[in-house]
């Protein structure tokens, strides 16, 4: 079915050609969505058209819209409001296009890879030695959806995790464990080492916080004997083993390597339960330890190739004050790499794998200057595709003062908000009746994806762009801007259906009569028009906010609609049969536009 945009583009080619003998391109035309303080559904710009039609935006405005609703089948009415053309669209083409769109399930989702483009999205990349935190959340959830919304315009996503796996932070947890463990495992403890849950990056993650504690010590101890700070950061004798413990394992060395293997191994069954509880996976998973060798060996190559300098203590670095930067460092000078360096073996060994139209890194704005250098450098060493390269920067996430801060008093554990999220969810669900008469795996089953469906909406309905607080019982609130305010919208959706296929309705053969659609169907049936352009934007701008605004807006029309009008009770037939597509429609939708958020959707609440 022909958008009212393209009609109205081909109306006006025809009232330009008919009334002044002329003819225009796609410059001349500016169609638009009319905005709601005035009368009308779309807008066409006049002022673009006063050169040709040499008359005043008020006389243009009057012959191109007479000319339309005369001529163009689908305009019921206009208004001239200085130099903008208003149209009412006719509620034939709304009756039409509510028909049209039944006909498919997915309205608005591309199921085919029609765009022939691959684009690879990548986003967790933890470290190895401690648990996913808050700002792993938003980067999950933000990587997650933005695959989903590539793929629902036709793109071949493959979605990557780069696991740093390697490096001084690495070795700092192992050097603290194989001090202070005395053989303790995460199966053998059930201490606050991993918080009693057996989950390995918790456990490892507290040797990281016991290195640090055990360095801060040293650091205060070289002082009080008189070094400055500076020398006591640089001499502390837990730092230089850890210094030399890198050295030993891109050495090779068997024992380092078995400790490292051992620590990993408990990190990745911690990552693996908390991402099953995210509900976000992986096509693929890249190891820096498995990468960096690749970058070390084009960096020695643009070292011959004479574009990258070699200074007097063996490093290497890259000039890059051309670009508006400054030197940056890709070897140290006892020869270990830096994450520069496997980021350069990363994206070379992506690109000759797969034919990438784009490479998206999810990651924090912190590291805005990062992806700067990246590029350049990959530029500077002579790959092409290094323009397909994009950083989507997003802003820090945090929760208000004093709230569910962990042990360090600074990092908030993923795990730890996750659970607290369905605490909370049970908490006000019993509070406010919402799951009686339930069986308790029922009430389970849907308080765990309330209480995800809350923390995923709450962050993601956010420009990625801006910092943001993350409140948890905020985000559960059952009547405003919230997952769970959009999951009861759908469930009573599906309850008036459900009640309507007990009374006889037979969905398939329900008619719809345009003479009855009202004010406030129109409306709606307009927000249901909207969908596939949303979709198409949000995944061009990498803005999943764009979906999640979009199906508030979109539940917060309907609950009006609810509470204003009888839809199984309706005086007329053709009128429930209306209501009743229009609820089946919506549901649909916002389970769609929720899916790409990866929320669930319950049926019952």
């Amino acid at each position: 079915m022909e958008p009212v945009e393209f009609k109205i583009e081909v109306g006006l080619k025809e009232s330009v050609k008919k009334l002044y003998n002329q003819q225009i391109d796609n410059t001349y035309i500016q169609v638009q969505k009319t905005r709601k303080d005035f009368t009308g559904d779309f807008t066409i710009v006049i002022f673009p058209l006063l050169k040709i039609s040499r008359k005043s935006p008020e006389e243009t405005g009057n012959e191109i819209g007479n000319y339309l609703k005369e001529n163009l089948g689908i305009v019921d009415n206009y208004q001239v409001i200085k130099g903008f053309l208003n149209l009412e669209i006719n509620n034939s083409y709304w009756g039409d296009f509510l028909n049209f769109s039944l006909e498919f399930n997915n309205f608005g989702i591309t199921k085919e890879l029609s765009s022939g483009k691959t684009i690879m999205v990548e986003y967790s990349s933890p470290n190895t030695n401690k648990p996913l935190h808050l700002g792993h959340i938003r980067n999950n959830l933000l990587g997650y959806s933005v695959s989903n919304l590539l793929k629902a315009i036709g793109h071949k996503v493959i979605k990557v995790n780069l696991v740093n796996d390697r490096g001084i932070h690495i070795c700092k947890s192992m050097l603290a464990w194989r001090k202070f463990g005395v053989g303790e495992t995460p199966m053998t403890t059930r201490k606050e080492k991993d918080k009693g849950n057996g989950k390995g990056d918790h456990f490892v993650g507290y040797y990281y916080v016991k290195f640090d504690e055990e360095y801060k010590n040293q650091v205060k101890k070289l002082i009080d004997k008189g070094q400055s700070k500076e020398d006591a950061e640089k001499n502390a004798p837990i730092l230089l083993e850890a210094q030399e413990m890198l050295i030993k394992w891109e050495a090779g060395e068997k024992e380092t390597i078995r400790i490292w293997k051992l620590m990993n191994r408990w990190v990745y069954n911690g990552f693996y339960k908390t991402y099953r509880k995210l509900g976000v996976n992986f096509d693929r998973i890249y190891y820096e330890s498995k990468t960096y060798l690749l970058g070390k060996k084009l960096v020695l190559n643009g070292l011959k190739k004479k574009v990258l300098f070699q200074k007097h203590d063996g490093s290497i670095w890259a000039d890059l004050s051309a670009d508006g930067l400054d030197h940056k460092v890709l070897l140290r000078s006892d020869g270990t790499s830096v994450y520069m360096t496997q980021d350069v073996g990363t994206a070379h060994q992506r690109f000759n794998e797969y034919n990438l139209e784009q490479l998206i890194y999810v990651v924090g704005n912190e590291q805005n200057y990062h992806f700067q250098a990246l590029t350049a450098v990959l530029k500077k060493l002579g790959f092409e595709w290094a323009d397909k390269i994009y950083h989507l920067s997003y802003g820090m996430v945090e929760l208000p003062e004093g709230k569910m801060k962990s042990r360090e008093g600074t990092i908030v554990d993923a795990d730890d908000l996750i659970e607290e999220m369905f605490h909370i969810a049970k908490q006000m669900s019993d509070e406010l009746g919402k799951l009686e008469n339930l069986t308790e795996e029922e009430k389970e089953k849907i308080i765990r994806i309330i209480g995800l469906g809350a923390l995923k909406y709450f962050i993601l309905k956010v420009d990625p762009k801006k910092n943001m607080v993350f409140d948890p019982k905020e985000s559960i609130d059952f009547n405003g801007n919230t997952g769970p305010f959009i999951q009861y919208t759908y469930a009573r959706i599906h309850s008036v259906l459900k009640k309507a296929e007990e009374a006889g309705t037979e969905m398939n053969k329900l008619k719809i009569s345009s003479e009855k659609i009202g004010a406030k169907e129109k409306e709606l049936i307009k927000l249901i028009y909207d969908f596939p352009a949303l979709v198409k934007e949000a995944a061009e701008n990498l803005s999943p906010a764009l979906i999640a605004n979009y199906v508030y807006d979109l539940a917060k029309e309907y609950n009006q609609f609810y509470h204003d009008f009888s839809i199984l009770k309706a005086e007329k037939e053709e009128e429930r049969n209306l209501r009743i597509l229009t609820s089946k429609k919506i549901a649909e939708i916002l389970k769609t536009g929720m899916e790409l958020l990866g929320i669930e959707m319950p049926e019952r609440m």
